[in-house]
């Protein structure tokens, strides 16, 4: 582990993330991060660090009362078939290169982010 890594670590991640790895991957900053069952990894040294999704102007936590790319009706949560993603305080899902926020009876959009690879 390395003795000047800050972030929080993942326990007992014995993936290799990177290209090919199967994960769809995120540019994040400078850095690339890849989507793993609800969680943002970033390959770093020996260790994979938890990353989020800062809230900012891009990505903000706001009410926008309703985002496009599913149908009418469609309700985000575990087994929906987006990509859960750390963002801020909760969880958005990966729509379309978008953040979705279940929000209510509508679902917020929280902004884009680039997906660099799907696989």
């Amino acid at each position: 582990m390395s003795a000047s890594c800050n972030e929080p670590h993942h326990a007992h991640h014995d993936h290799k993330h990177g290209p090919g790895c199967g994960h769809t991957a995120i540019q994040h900053g400078d850095h690339v991060d890849y989507l793993h069952d609800g969680h943002l990894h970033h390959p770093h040294g020996d260790h994979v660090d938890e990353h989020k999704v800062e809230v900012s102007d891009k990505n903000p936590d706001t009410c926008t009362h309703g985002a496009g790319g599913h149908e009418p009706g469609h309700v985000h949560g575990p087994g929906c078939g987006h990509e859960a993603v750390p963002h801020g305080d909760h969880v958005d899902y990966l729509v379309n290169g978008h953040l979705h926020h279940p929000h209510g009876d509508h679902c917020d959009d929280h902004g884009a982010v680039e997906v660099v690879t799907k696989t």
